[in-house]
């Protein structure tokens, strides 16, 4: 399995068009956010002090998400190709477990997962300094890297059991295109969440990443906030963090922290049992 692995892993970082396209949602929302997001959302705390600091934390957060479901579904993309290829029945032929061969395809997602997902909070920390914010605290910084490692595990499973429905390239990559335009409005990022209808907030809500959005931007905006909203109004600033998806409502109170991460846990087992099972239900699903 170990060489299976770090034959995945030099497949995709050989292939230059297979990370671009990964990250292609990334940087369609960096794009946008630089063009006139970020003067627009930044605008509307004028009153504020240091409100394009917390406008850019907050973006950010929501950035980290979509990158551990663009990149591992961009590494999945090796699964459909060998299956398409018939590259498989040659790992058939081969000594190699048929849960060995699973494992592989879903421990190099992880790894590639994890990689590109740290260069892109490498790259949002130093965006953020850039426009003259600071550097997330050592703790803050520890808290984001086991929700990237959570986050990513989550993307995995779900990824895993999506692929199993394509068997072309063109269909995977239409996919791939599909949720890339999707992924920015399912994770709050073009439209904040408070502005939208209760019914799409609540499709919103039952998207399992949108979860790991909120907590991403709960660290990210952690300082920010403090001193953005330290003479304001708690009323106001309650509004504030529900409109931008910084916390969840439910019913009278808020979704709290580890709800979230329960939901992120859950899903990545549930996600992770439907894939097993759609490989064992069909012999041909690699």
């Amino acid at each position: 399995m170990k060489q299976l692995i770090l034959r995945n892993l030099k497949l995709f970082f050989r292939d230059r068009s297979a990370v671009f396209f990964s990250l292609l949602a990334v940087f369609i929302i960096i794009g946008l956010y630089i063009l006139f997001l970020g003067d627009m959302l930044s605008s509307s705390l004028v009153d504020i002090p240091g409100g394009r600091f917390l406008m850019d934390s907050w973006i950010m957060g929501g950035l980290l998400s979509v990158t551990s479901i663009t990149t591992t579904l961009g590494a999945f993309g090796i699964m459909v190709d060998d299956r398409y290829k018939k590259i498989f029945k040659d790992f058939y032929c081969s000594p190699i477990k048929r849960s060995r061969l699973i494992g592989g395809y879903l421990i190099s997602t992880f790894i590639i997962g994890i990689i590109i997902s740290m260069v892109a909070f490498i790259l949002c920390e130093a965006y953020i300094v850039i426009n003259g914010g600071r550097i997330l605290p050592l703790m803050n910084i520890l808290k984001i890297i086991g929700l990237v490692l959570l986050t990513t595990l989550t993307s995995s499973s779900m990824v895993a059991f999506i692929v199993t429905f394509f068997k072309s390239q063109n269909a995977f990559a239409s996919f791939s295109t599909i949720l890339g335009t999707l992924i920015g409005f399912l994770t709050g990022i073009y439209v904040p969440l408070g502005t939208l209808p209760e019914t799409v907030q609540l499709a919103i809500k039952l998207f399992p990443i949108s979860h790991s959005a909120a907590l991403f931007r709960q660290v990210f905006m952690e300082v920010p906030m403090k001193e953005s909203f330290a003479n304001v109004p708690i009323d106001r600033f309650e509004d504030f963090k529900v409109t931008l998806g910084v916390v969840f409502t439910s019913g009278d109170g808020f979704i709290s922290v580890p709800t979230h991460i329960m939901v992120l846990a859950a899903s990545f087992v549930f996600f992770l049992l439907l894939a097993i099972w759609r490989f064992r239900l069909k012999k041909n699903s690699l």
